[in-house]
């Protein structure tokens, strides 16, 4: 028995310029939709979430929303400035009679909710739209990177939020263990098209492999065709003139349908080069201890480091990691213990709050302005890795455009703006990456090949993540902090942690805030479907 659904897209059409965004698109979802959008970085997936949100109007189609259906969007940047605070923005959607929600949420998010929303960062904010969103119960939850700014504590009890509740939500995410934990249809928005598979994320990359060999397999047949039917243009079309217009139509007609066809990007070519090495002692901190005030940071903490780990940093938001890891790359000097430094260290920093990225500057400008890269005497040029390099050129290795290289950094994406810093520490020779939430924004496909240069690296890698796929991908060892002031160091990535016993506090229970939405749903006898 087919499922009511919670909302229709038909022929859906969104232009940038002249060129469609996305065009044609017909979804339907049913209730107790489990959905993954994926798609490359610029591919439209937040905009086609506005659309389905009701935020963004299309240009040609049509959305549909049956009555008495709640759809709840997370906004990217959410404006919570006609409150004092984050506890009454949370609570602000709520009846008098749901409030009782809005702390169960916030806790399980980690949000304090007398955290005054003028003083607020904004990874607070976007926890506290999440904390809204969730919250009020909706029938169709619509989330944009819900993971990112939250800590691993955090993803696992929205996790199991979400694997509790019988509503319906359709993510987009970088975090492949959430999107295959949680979803059972996956949405991919590539080239301008929508593709519907009924199989969950974990499922998704067979299926885009497949789908792009047969594509191959197409494209082979086509240009086959269109040579074979150019030679007969050429050698047979001084006889039987009348006969052979239909002939040169088709012919036509074959060559603007190649012409029309878009070319999938490849993958960016980012390139990652060791500087000279370093001396096989990286770091050797002995009983280092750190506090701010009366808060202690870290206590007795210890840990030898050699060229060629890769080290992971974990733990709540706030529990010090940033700090643990400016502690280790010599930023900042311990308040007691030794710390001891090797050798040649060359390091290159991510900032995950891309600090170092000035929003009224040009990508170009950005590069050429740099002063590790920039090339005497030559304004279109900079310096990669030793080599002169043309900065449209390298930015195009990153999937940047002319047009995008020109514009300001103000109107990138978060995962452009992630690839730009990105193509920033790359092009300078290092032996000691500093990595801080390397991984927020970034599409699957970019993912995978930071991972691949990571793991071919010949320095040393300090990273603070809660991508727990990257860091099982990733880490020869895991420093553990639980926000006590204490850290343990495992052997191994996140699942190695785990099965050595390492544990952070667990997450709130979700049957308080989940119950009401899943009794209504049972009632109603409701499913997941999505067409």
């Amino acid at each position: 028995m087919a499922r009511p659904p919670l909302l229709s897209l038909t022929g859906v059409t969104l232009r940038l310029g002249a060129r469609p965004l996305f065009e044609g698109v017909d979804l339907t979802l049913a209730r107790g939709v489990r959905a993954a959008l994926v798609g490359r970085n610029g591919s439209g997936k937040s905009t086609l979430m506005r659309v389905m949100a009701g935020l963004t109007e299309p240009d040609e189609g049509e959305r549909h929303v049956p009555a008495g259906v709640r759809i709840a969007y997370m906004p990217q940047a959410p404006d919570f400035s006609d409150f004092a605070t984050l506890g009454e923005a949370v609570e602000s959607v709520l009846a008098e009679e749901e409030r009782f929600r809005a702390p169960i949420v916030m806790s399980g998010l980690g949000i304090d909710p007398q955290i005054a929303v003028a003083g607020a960062s904004g990874g607070e904010l976007r926890r506290a739209a999440l904390a809204q969103l969730v919250a009020q119960e909706p029938d169709l939850m619509l989330l944009d990177e819900p993971t990112n700014h939250l800590d691993i504590a955090a993803i696992s009890w929205l996790e199991a939020h979400l694997d509790a509740t019988r509503a319906g939500f359709v993510l987009i995410s970088h975090d492949r263990a959430f999107l295959a934990r949680l979803t059972r249809t996956t949405l991919w928005l590539d080239r301008g098209r929508l593709r519907v598979q009924e199989r969950g994320f974990a499922e998704f990359e067979d299926w885009r492999d497949r789908m792009f060999a047969e594509e191959d397999a197409e494209r082979h047949k086509l240009d086959r065709l269109i040579r074979a039917e150019g030679r007969w243009a050429v050698e047979g079309i001084s006889a039987r003139r009348r006969r052979n217009q239909g002939r040169l139509r088709r012919l036509a007609a074959l060559r603007a349908e190649r012409k029309a066809q878009i070319a999938r990007s490849g993958p960016a070519k980012m390139a990652l080069e060791a500087g000279a090495k370093s001396g096989r002692l990286v770091v050797e901190a002995e009983h280092v201890a750190k506090r701010f005030g009366k808060r202690v940071i870290l206590r007795d903490f210890s840990i030898r480091i050699l060229r060629g780990d890769r080290i992971a940093v974990v733990g709540p938001n706030g529990a010090g990691k940033t700090t643990l890891i400016r502690l280790l790359s010599g930023e900042i000097a311990p308040d007691s213990g030794t710390l001891r430094l090797g050798t040649g260290l060359v390091p290159a920093v991510f900032d995950q709050s891309r600090a170092g990225l000035d929003p009224a500057r040009s990508l170009w400008e950005t590069l050429t302005l740099d002063p590790a890269l920039a090339r005497s005497g030559a304004s279109d040029q900079i310096m990669v890795r030793g080599r002169p390099r043309h900065v449209i050129g390298y930015l195009r290795d990153f999937l940047f455009t002319e047009d995008q290289a020109r514009g300001p950094v103000s109107a990138l994406s978060g995962g452009e703006r992630a690839r730009l810093m990105l193509a920033r520490i790359m092009a300078r020779e290092s032996n000691l990456l500093i990595l801080d939430e390397p991984t927020n924004d970034l599409d699957i496909e970019t993912l995978d090949l930071l991972q691949e240069l990571l793991d071919d690296y010949a320095g040393t890698v300090l990273m603070v993540s809660h991508d727990r796929d990257f860091i099982d991908r990733i880490a020869t060892a895991t420093v553990l902090m639980p926000g006590d002031g204490s850290a343990t160091v495992y052997a191994g990535g996140w699942s190695d942690l785990i099965a050595q016993g390492g544990r952070l506090a667990p997450p709130e229970p979700v049957e308080a805030a989940g119950a009401p939405a899943r009794r209504r749903a049972a009632d109603a006898g409701t499913d997941a479907r999505t067409k």
